[in-house]
């Protein structure tokens, strides 16, 4: 008991109180300066205990005020090299190694002052991340719908130069339509044109027919002469009329060369804006093969016009050469007049046609002018277009690269804040470790459907400050807020594994050969046996004690490569109307027969004793060697068969005992001949009750009395540790003096209270916290790690640590 004031200064166990006036005047006095300064040193003593419920545990730390704090920086390997400090003084050389504890807990504080300024720090930085990557996402996203608009705007332009398009296509197979039209009335010109030729021959024959009648004919020449000044007459008008054709045919030919140009600089157009639409180019490279038919045919009407000239210039000369004849080849003339009116008719159709070919071609061409600087206008939207994608596209790459330096950023920061979460978890555990505090973590259950009206304000919150994140929590009751801060709190979203790996490293002690009792302790239905075993059905829904036990056989068997063999020992106890039932022998009916004995089960009597070491042991209590994780399952779920389990007016399943859960590991090591000795309790304590509330009456009555009475004997075993009492009555409850060596020797201690969050258990969960708090408060003394060794130490100064 004498580890738990520290403020004490140490004493001798060989020293008298009559010595202390032996000693002179001015050792006494030099004496005092030193214990004065250790206690400086030391800090500001312990503040009460009504303060230290809703303060922060490490409060005391961050109260120290001096200049040189503010400049003290700590490395990596500085905090290892702190944190695996061993101090060393000689045998019995206690003030020696108050004076290095004193020296070495004020480092320890300086170092959690510069943590808590780092991880301030992180976090500041951390939110500033948030916000820059929040700002880029918005950005982003503003990017994307800008960016959205214009591939609509896009898609719309494109939409309407595709009917456009569309209506051009149409147009020209109009034109390719009309055009087919007039080729077949070329190709009837020319059918027409044979005829002609064809008359033409048939006039030649005649003609050779008339110069063998010539010779006749020039016989009567003579007589002819009368008629040939006439016909000389008629034939100077015939001549004009030739004339005038030969002029006609002349203008027709302009016209058609006129006609052709402009088909070329149609063909040169519809050229130009083939490299825009190739489906328009098709369709153009047709027409202008076909207008160069047409142009080819119109070439050869002109030779044949040509031609026709050169004949009727021959046969003008033929018929001044034969004057005589023409008179009685006047009916022949009169039919050949006949012949050349009707190529007159054949020629001003031709014309009319090629007007209404030329008429068409400009409307052609306009349209095609049009349709081009639509097409001109279109393409430099489109260029347009294409430089506010690219520009567009470039902020956003330039955008996304910020976001992923920034995501970068952020996940270093918080790779920073998990490597300074752990430390600073060392670093506590390390303190309290010193202390000799129980630590304490708190879990609140979730909502249930049976827990009534969920649409009352929550009673339960937690803080977010720096401090206090993680680790408070706040209970509202009549308006009023009850704020608590412990070791660890978890919320209602926790899982089991997260509640595991923070116990984690308190399981792995009792491998390394130190006493660990881990119990759960809250009011009925709060969830401590769901947190202590949870269900063994569901693998993600597992409870401490299995997660444990796979832990501790899983460690052991990966120290099998550096020579430790383990030995494991598990027994399984109830406490129940306090009378100890034992879980785990053979001859033992079920539970429901069990609830009705008084006694003992097997028909034994079990007590409980402490050996000088601190060991506890249960008389004539079934242990048993296991070695696999598979055995520790079939004996929990023959222990849970046999528990005492009753229904109450607030929990269908309600334990109506304590279920006490022991491993005491034994190993050594085949290198180094070290031997350890470990001890694992997991403890599932029945919930307190009140009968106002549970209803109990008859045997549930009694069951509820014997359960309140035991936690009362704990809350008051709590409040004598807390005021450091010489007299702790462990005795007054056999589940208090079972956990005697847990509560007050040198084990490493967890309590892990269970709250529930209903309005209506408010008050059992104010109750339940405030005991939390005066458990955390509680020093039990130093830990100390259980190991021999048959070789001779090297040194013989001892080692704490």
């Amino acid at each position: 008991m004498a580890s738990r004031n520290q403020n004490r200064a140490p004493r001798s166990p060989f020293t008298k109180k009559s010595s202390a006036d032996e000693v002179p005047v001015d050792k006494r006095r030099r004496i005092e300066t030193r214990k004065t300064e250790a206690q400086g040193s030391m800090g500001r003593p312990r503040p009460p205990l009504s303060v230290r419920q809703e303060a922060a545990p490490t409060s005391d730390i961050g109260s120290t005020e001096g200049s040189e704090w503010a400049s003290v920086e700590f490395t990596k390997e500085e905090v290892e090299a702190l944190l695996n400090e061993k101090l060393k003084v000689k045998k019995f050389d206690h003030k020696g190694k108050a004076d290095q504890l004193a020296d070495y807990t004020k480092r320890l504080k300086l170092c959690i002052k510069w943590f808590q300024q780092v991880e301030e720090g992180h976090l500041l930085e951390e939110e500033k991340l948030r916000n820059a990557l929040s700002s880029a996402e918005q950005k982003c996203t503003d990017t994307e719908v800008e960016m959205k608009n214009k591939v609509d705007e896009l898609n719309a332009v494109s939409s309407k130069l595709r009917e456009d398009i569309a209506t051009l296509e149409k147009k020209v197979a109009k034109e390719e339509s009309e055009k087919l039209d007039a080729i077949t009335s070329h190709r009837r010109e020319k059918e027409a044109r044979d005829v002609a030729e064809k008359l033409q021959d048939s006039l030649s024959v005649e003609l050779e027919k008339v110069r063998e009648e010539k010779l006749v004919a020039e016989q009567r020449v003579a007589s002819s002469e009368d008629l040939y000044n006439r016909a000389q007459e008629y034939n100077k008008s015939l001549q004009q009329y030739n004339s005038k054709l030969q002029s006609d045919l002349e203008t027709t030919t302009e016209s058609l060369k006129r006609v052709e140009d402009e088909k070329r600089t149609v063909v040169e157009t519809l050229s130009n804006s083939r490299g825009h639409n190739k489906a328009l180019q098709d369709q153009l490279t047709s027409l202008k093969a076909s207008l160069d038919d047409a142009l080819k045919q119109k070439e050869s009407l002109v030779n044949e016009l040509k031609c026709l000239r050169g004949e009727l210039q021959q046969v003008r000369d033929d018929r001044v050469r034969h004057v005589r004849e023409i008179q009685d080849l006047k009916d022949e003339v009169v039919k050949y007049k006949e012949y050349t009116g009707k190529s007159c008719a054949e020629l001003d159709t031709l014309t009319r046609k090629s007007k209404a070919v030329e008429e068409r071609c400009s409307s052609q061409r306009m349209q095609i002018d049009t349709l081009k600087h639509e097409l001109e206008a279109a393409n430099e939207k489109l260029k347009m277009a294409d430089l506010s994608v690219s520009e567009t596209r470039t902020e956003f790459e330039e955008n996304k690269r910020i976001v992923r330096e920034l995501q970068d950023r952020l996940a270093e920061a918080e790779l920073q804040i998990l490597e300074g979460e752990n430390l600073r978890k060392k670093l506590h555990n390390t303190i309290l470790e010193l202390k000799g505090n129980i630590r304490v973590f708190c879990r609140v259950r979730p909502l249930l459907p049976d827990d009534g009206n969920t649409t009352e304000a929550p009673v339960i919150s937690y803080p977010t400050s720096t401090e206090t994140l993680g680790r408070g929590i706040d209970l509202v009751q009549s308006g009023q807020k009850y704020p608590f801060t412990f070791d660890k709190v978890f919320h209602h979203e926790t899982s089991q594994q997260d509640v595991f790996v923070e116990i984690s490293q308190l399981v792995q002690s009792a491998l390394d050969g130190y006493k660990v009792c881990i119990f759960a302790y809250g009011q009925t239905g709060s969830g401590k046996t769901y947190t202590m075993m949870g269900r063994p059905d569901a693998p993600e829904q597992k409870g401490l004690i299995p997660r444990s036990l796979e832990q501790i056989f899983q460690a052991s068997q990966s120290l099998q490569a550096q020579g430790w063999k383990y030995r494991m020992q598990a027994s399984m106890l109830e406490i129940y109307n306090e009378n100890i039932r034992d879980l785990l022998c053979t001859s033992r009916s079920s539970g429901a027969d069990l609830s009705r004995t008084e006694n003992g089960v097997c028909g034994k009597q079990y007590t409980i004793k402490h050996d000088a070491n601190g060991n506890t042991h249960v008389s004539d209590l079934t242990i048993v060697d296991v070695c696999s994780i598979k055995e520790i399952s079939s004996l929990l779920q023959q222990a849970g068969n046999s528990r005492s389990v009753g229904k109450t007016q607030m929990n269908e399943q309600s334990s109506r005992s304590h279920f006490v859960f022991t491993l005491r590991i034994s190993g050594m090591n085949e290198n180094t001949e070290q031997q350890v000795q470990g001890v694992l309790n997991l403890i599932d304590l029945a919930g307190s009750e009140r009968l106002s509330r549970s209803g109990a009456t008859g045997e549930r009555l009694k069951e509820t009395q014997a359960i309140n009475k035991s936690l009362s004997s704990l809350s008051d075993v709590i409040f004598s540790l807390a005021k450091k009492e010489d007299h702790v009555p462990f005795r007054n409850s056999k589940l208090t003096y079972l956990l005697q060596p847990c509560l007050g020797g040198d084990s490493k201690t967890l309590m892990v209270v269970n709250i529930s969050p209903d309005a209506s258990s408010v008050g059992e969960s104010l109750c339940s916290l405030r005991f939390a708090a005066r458990v955390n408060a509680c020093e039990i003394g130093i830990p100390r790690r259980q190991t021999t060794t048959t070789r001779p130490p090297s040194d013989s100064r001892l080692s704490y640590g």
